[in-house]
């Protein structure tokens, strides 16, 4: 699958939309429609990148979430870290 920019712009708009609405409500009352977008933008990239894969036969459930595991669990810890952390501040505070 090449580069798109379009979807770069999308995904800079479903931001923009996040971030305004958590700035003030008031200004954009429907900024979670930003999460929505972002989901339905997540969604068509990787039902490309699978159905590319498929066709060229090199598809494979096991390395599909053996790939997402190592992309997100890494963070995922670096999170639980720092909630650990600041929940030990917070606890002898």
């Amino acid at each position: 699958m090449k580069y798109r920019p379009e979807i770069d712009g999308l995904r800079a708009i479903a931001v923009l939309f996040v971030f305004v609405f958590h700035l003030n409500p008031d200004i954009l009352p429907s900024g979670f429609i930003g999460v929505d977008l972002f989901f339905v933008i997540s969604g068509y990239l990787i039902t490309g990148i699978i159905l590319n894969q498929q066709e060229s036969g090199n598809w494979s459930l096991r390395i599909y979430y053996i790939k997402r595991i190592k992309r997100i669990v890494p963070l995922l810890y670096v999170i639980i870290l720092f909630q650990f952390l600041g929940g030990v501040v917070d606890l002898f505070r």
